[in-house]
């Protein structure tokens, strides 16, 4: 091994402890590899190892210092290795090392669910052709464990964070539900006029924590009378712009296009404007309008209320939208415009099992007839 620790141990003595831990990772992972040392680890200073870098690696994976996982769950599994290659010792001739290497790989699979590319990165530490079948069963198997139990540490920390991520694939029983019913049970859809009061616009701003509104007219078709139509949404961010920058009327019309590039550039438009509370309005101006026409996204991506959740997922992902619309499947003048607006979250299959818990029970019980 060549680069033991002597650490306050006698002359021609050494720590194994500090040898593991008072290195760098790379020197740790080849010390503990090392084959022919059965006898340069104690059972003890392995049960310390093991435990320190389980309670660091819990510390620093829950908060935001990209430490990442991946050497101190090698670490770990290697330690744990080479404890359960000691109590073997009496009962096989198998080398520690290759204990260590092969607890690393299940810890690994166990808790990351990654197998090729592990594979690999262990045919690559060992440089042995020779262990990659013993390597890959070991590696199917833990994998196939872990998957019983839970889900992979990464999908675990993402929803205990609640980031919106969304799987590459719907679930089987997404396809048995619709838009339309996703976003009947959501709360009711805030929309805008096109020309709206500033009071209107305060008031959603602070009741609600929306990002997108969509904007509903109201428009005169022959033959029908007033239909309303949806004609875009709106951004929080822009709706705080429009109020920052003071693009305001006393009358309600449209603004001219020379009344609002005089005030707000792209660069506005691209910048964050932060909260409602930042923004001085008085009360005068809150009798007052604000067009909204130019800060609406008139192309917005609708869907029809009848297309499965499953499709909708699909096109949500690969186009890297962030609200989608869902019109009704007839208009007419006592049809409402707009059922209702999704979102990532929406989309994503445990908020879609709390709303409606019978989906996956129903599929588990067809599969097993």
């Amino acid at each position: 091994m060549g680069n033991f620790k002597q650490f306050n141990c006698p002359e021609g003595h050494y720590n194994d402890l500090a040898t593991l831990l008072l290195t760098t990772n790379d020197d740790a992972v080849r010390n503990i590899f090392s084959i022919n040392t059965s006898t340069e680890y104690d059972t003890i200073s392995l049960v310390i190892y093991f435990m320190l870098y389980c309670i660091l690696g819990v510390i620093t994976f829950g908060i935001a210092v990209p430490t990442g996982l991946f050497l101190p769950i090698l670490l770990m599994g290697s330690a744990y290795g080479r404890m359960l290659g000691i109590a073997m010792q009496p009962y096989t001739k198998l080398d520690q090392g290759l204990y260590a290497v092969l607890g690393a790989a299940s810890l690994m699979a166990g808790s990351m669910r990654m197998t090729v590319s592990i594979c690999v990165i262990f045919l690559e530490l060992t440089n042995n052709l020779l262990l990659l079948p013993i390597t890959m069963l070991v590696l199917l198997i833990a994998k196939s464990v872990g998957d019983c139990f839970n889900k992979s540490i990464y999908e675990i920390i993402l929803d205990l964070k609640g980031l919106p991520f969304l799987e590459a694939h719907p679930k089987p029983w997404m396809r048995n539900i619709t838009v339309g019913d996703l976003a009947t049970v959501k709360l009711p859809v805030v929309t805008l006029s096109g020309i709206e009061k500033v009071s209107r616009v305060v008031e959603v701003l602070q009741n609600t924590t929306h990002n997108g509104f969509p904007v509903v007219e109201n428009i005169t078709v022959s033959h029908v009378g007033q239909v309303s139509e949806v004609s875009g949404i709106v951004l929080r961010t822009h709706l705080l712009l429009a109020l920052k920058k003071k693009c305001l009327m006393k009358e309600e019309r449209r603004a001219k296009e020379w009344e609002i590039a005089g005030k707000i550039t792209c660069v506005d438009v691209a910048e964050r404007c932060g909260k409602i509370d930042d923004v001085a309005v008085t009360k005068e101006e809150m009798d007052m309008y604000v067009d909204l026409h130019p800060l609406t996204n008139r192309t917005p991506h609708t869907v029809v209320e009848t297309m499965s959740v499953a499709k909708a997922m699909v096109q949500f992902r690969e186009v890297g939208l962030r609200h989608m619309l869902v019109l009704p499947k007839h208009n007419g003048p006592a049809v409402p415009p707009l059922v209702g607006i999704l979102t990532r979250q929406d989309l994503r299959a445990h908020n879609i099992l709390s709303a409606f818990p019978h989906l996956e029970k129903s599929h588990e019980s067809k599969r097993r007839r």
